[in-house]
């Protein structure tokens, strides 16, 4: 073989080994850092393109860090991501890629986010950090303890909204934290009980979820449910000087209703975050809700 053939396949390995690195950071659940606007948006802010740009460095960041996690998850459950029809195919279970890739790869992502954070400040730092902490955590012991783990979840996406408040030092309302975690909760519950309904051997694909049954999580659901149209209801009316955002509960109470459709009826929601862009219904109603809070609150 010649010289040029040998570095030819030496460049389409390298090709295929960034490629499969990259989709192993799960670009398409990225969408979840999207809550790091969320300050920004409802503090009336959005428009200052200085803090705009400070929002997006901060994404950024989250990009970066949950990325490198979801290296460290599927290092960690490679062994049990092959016995699910789905997981299977992640790069690290499907052995396209070695576990010291992709620990090299995520040792590397994190120390790139941690740095670029603590650059933006050191409050946005300290709550990178411990997002990078917990989720690490989660990863190794937190995802095995039942109702931790889901609370572990909803955790992560109330920093994500600290580190977009932190990035443009601005303060963040406690009705809007409590309403993001009672969402991240909705969520989380309805993947363990998408799991748990659909995994023929749910207990060996996730050990925790041998701890959970479906009446429970039906009961946990409907008391996260009603309990996140309240405090969002609450928040737009008490908790915001603008109430005319009230007019978007509607839009929040149909979300989470077809959301429940979806999940009862469709047998989704494994990954709320495709499900929102590949339902036309829900994804016209999440785009009408941030046209709506955009509009009410900065043309209004």
């Amino acid at each position: 073989m010649s010289s040029v053939d040998t570095g030819s396949l030496v460049t389409t390995f390298q090709r295929r080994l960034w490629y499969y690195l990259f989709l192993s950071l799960r670009p398409k659940q990225w969408s979840k850092n999207a809550f790091i606007f969320a300050a920004i948006l409802f503090s009336g802010r959005l428009l200052e393109i200085p803090l705009l740009l400070r929002g997006l460095q901060a994404f950024a960041v989250f990009c970066t860090l949950s990325g490198a996690v979801y290296l460290l998850n599927d290092l960690a459950d490679r062994e049990k991501d092959r016995l699910h029809p789905r997981k299977g195919l992640r790069p690290l279970a499907a052995g396209l890629i070695s576990p010291q890739q992709a620990g090299t790869a995520a040792a590397f992502l994190l120390a790139v986010g941690l740095a670029w954070a603590f650059r933006l400040g050191w409050q946005v730092g300290i709550i990178s950090l411990a997002y990078a902490a917990l989720v690490v955590v989660y990863s190794f012991y937190f995802k095995n303890v039942v109702i931790v783990d889901v609370f572990v979840v909803a955790s992560g996406f109330v920093l994500r909204v600290l580190a977009g408040a932190a990035a443009i030092q601005t303060r963040v309302s406690a009705w809007l934290l409590v309403s993001v975690t009672l969402l991240a909760l909705f969520l989380a519950l309805g993947k363990r009980r998408h799991e748990l309904a659909s995994l023929e051997r749910p207990g060996e694909h996730r050990g925790i979820l041998a701890d959970y049954t479906l009446p429970l999580l039906d009961q946990l659901i409907a008391t996260v449910t009603s309990s996140t149209v309240v405090v969002y209801a609450l928040y737009t009316s008490l908790g915001t000087e603008n109430h005319s955002l009230m007019l978007t509960i509607p839009l929040v109470l149909f979300g989470i209703c077809r959301y429940l459709y979806l999940l009862y009826c469709r047998q989704s929601g494994g990954e709320p975050e495709t499900l929102v862009l590949q339902d036309k219904p829900l994804a016209a109603t999440v785009l009408l809700w941030i046209t709506s809070c955009f509009f009410l609150l900065y043309c209004v």
